[in-house]
């Protein structure tokens, strides 16, 4: 794209761009130019596809022949369901997502006045996930636990990628073998064993929905372009990638040193540790440039290279043969994340503020589809997905599926270059490993002193976000409804804090289950079993209550490691991680 088309596209509002093509970006299979056709009708174009996804085996979805926006059933699915949470005046979630800019950083989104004020569309007052509202009690109750305990230990994900070759799908194709074995695919430093260059890094689950407490476990892992990875002749080096992922994570958590998997200066070619001479070191304080074949290449903080891919699969939460929640081997979703262009930090101002303008004129959100790519996020970065069909076999996600994701990845103001987890990755060396929450401290957040997860639960007033986790409840809390700071410090690491009963485990299993039989993923993804009380099916934007100036916080999505005990080597990790 040239300038002039550059300068027409950050122009325009998202609505007329909404399915072109951007230059230096992929391919844009099955993408369209024009605008959507007037006369589609959307009820009858999202329950076709519904109905083709309830009968059929695909890999790649049947899609009407119309503009991807016509089979759209809810236009905001960016608002993800727990916008929809009532605070009643005290209970705040909202943090977590909802912040003002900080210095230096990219995101300039500053919303942290949707803590305290309800700022939705004429459409998004209305709360289309309908699944929130839906009670599975009889049919969780009768699927038998060794149904789901032998349904959840099933690999779905080898067969994937030559399922989507014989489709000759044109987008990504996941290519790091064995993921479905979870810490089995890495090595001691988180290197896939396959020889994929993916790099597995341990971090702290996202409050809340991402607890396995809440339903899920997952994991992410992150690979650099081909001149992160070697030196100037192109010859591929480890110590060149290892001193790479930590100037990386340096620049992404904006600190002047780190500490980094043991390495041999002389391989890499540079004085990295500042002590004037060439040896083994484990830590880096030379962050300033990129290191091999990307010695050219911009370093800017916060900001991730051009090329930069992360894979995240969200999972069953697995039962280990001590009945301790563990990884699952069956995957609820496959999501890949591509960052292909580097925008300067004037430029995403721009962008946020021209997101500002159009949801003042009352334009609904729209994404640049990318056909078997995915959906654009608007920052550089595209995002497929993969999600189970009917049979539990990965299919590709259809463009509704994917737009669910684009609020989290692009519009709130707590991301890092639109990013949660690695930013919150355990500091150094440790952290370059398969996820492992045992052994692993409730850190805080930076700027605060108690540890992440028992602030969330004093800010929330629950487990969850719609504060329906009465097991956490029962756990943490004291009758009065307040958290029991006394028996949260005692608890041995993260995985004590946020990982189920035996029981509860199952039904959360059951319960999702439940909705991939029904496919109805466009209605809500939440394994709830009965629907939770603390939910709104309407919002007024001037008179459904909010919270005080004294309940809204400001809240750094980094974690401070060294104000936490070190981690801790605890017995009984699985095999498969978590």
């Amino acid at each position: 794209m040239n300038g002039p088309a550059i300068l027409l596209a950050l122009l325009l509002p998202v609505s007329l761009v909404l399915a072109a093509s951007p230059g230096g970006s992929p391919p844009s299979q099955g993408s369209s130019a024009t605008a959507p056709p007037a006369q589609a009708t959307g009820d009858e174009l999202y329950l076709e596809v519904l109905a083709f996804l309830r009968t059929n085996d695909a890999v790649i979805p049947h899609m009407p022949k119309a503009h991807p926006v016509s089979t759209v059933y809810n236009r905001e699915a960016i608002v993800p369901p727990q916008c929809y949470t009532r605070t009643e005046g005290t209970f705040n979630p909202c943090y977590v997502c909802h912040q003002d800019a900080r210095p230096g950083r990219e995101n300039v989104m500053n919303d942290a006045d949707l803590q305290a004020a309800y700022s939705f569309s004429d459409l998004g007052r209305t709360n289309h996930w309908r699944n929130l509202f839906e009670d599975r009690s009889d049919r969780v109750a009768a699927i038998g636990d060794r149904e789901i305990l032998d349904y959840v230990a099933q690999d779905n994900y080898s067969e994937l990628a030559p399922r989507l070759r014989e489709a000759e799908f044109q987008g990504w194709i996941p290519d790091l073998k064995d993921l479905h074995l979870g810490a089995g695919a890495f090595d001691d430093e988180g290197f896939a064993r396959d020889g994929s260059h993916w790099v597995a890094f341990n971090y702290k689950p996202l409050p809340s929905t991402f607890w396995p407490a809440n339903g899920s476990t997952d994991d992410v892992m992150i690979r650099l372009p081909l001149a992160y990875r070697s030196d100037a002749e192109g010859r591929e080096s480890r110590d060149i990638y290892k001193a790479n992922l930590a100037i990386l994570e340096a620049v992404i958590k904006g600190v002047e040193a780190i500490g980094c998997l043991p390495m041999d200066e002389a391989a890499v070619g540079e004085d990295l540790d500042g002590d004037g001479k060439l040896g083994q070191i484990h830590r880096i304080t030379q962050v300033q440039a990129y290191v091999g074949g990307a010695r050219n290449e911009p370093v800017v903080t916060h900001i991730y290279p051009r090329g930069t891919e992360f894979l995240h699969t969200v999972r069953y939460l697995g039962l280990g043969p001590d009945g301790e929640t563990i990884v699952s081997t069956r995957m609820k979703e496959v999501r890949y994340m591509r960052k292909w262009r580097l925008y300067s930090k004037p430029t995403y101002a721009r962008r946020y503020q021209l997101e500002t303008f159009e949801k003042e004129a009352g334009h609904l959100p729209g994404y640049i589809n990318l056909g078997a790519h995915g959906l654009d996020n608007g920052s550089g970065w595209s995002i497929q997905g993969f999600i189970e069909n009917r049979q539990g076999r990965l299919r590709v996600s259809t463009f509704e599926e994917n737009l669910f994701c684009m609020g989290c990845h692009n519009s709130i103001g707590s991301t890092i270059d639109k990013t949660f987890s690695f930013p919150r990755k355990v500091d150094g060396a440790t952290g370059w490993t398969y996820i492992n929450l045992k052994g692993m401290p409730d850190a805080p957040n930076r700027g605060e002193t108690r540890g992440e997860i028992a602030t969330y639960l004093e800010r929330v007033g629950g487990g969850s976000e719609f504060r329906h986790n009465d097991e956490l409840f029962r756990r943490w809390f004291r009758e009065d409804g307040v958290p029991d700071q006394e028996r949260l410090a005692r608890a041995r690491d993260v995985h004590d804090l946020i990982t189920p009963s035996r029981r509860r485990a199952l039904q959360l299993n059951k319960a999702y289950r439940v909705i991939v039989m029904d496919q109805d993923f466009i209605f809500g993804r939440d394994a709830t079993v009965t629907p939770p009380q603390n939910v709104y099916p309407h919002i007024d934007n001037h008179t459904t209550p909010t919270l005080p100036e004294a309940r809204v916080f400001s809240w750094n999505l980094i974690l401070d490691w060294d104000a936490a005990p070190a981690l801790k080597s605890r017995q009984g990790t699985a095999p498969g991680g978590l």
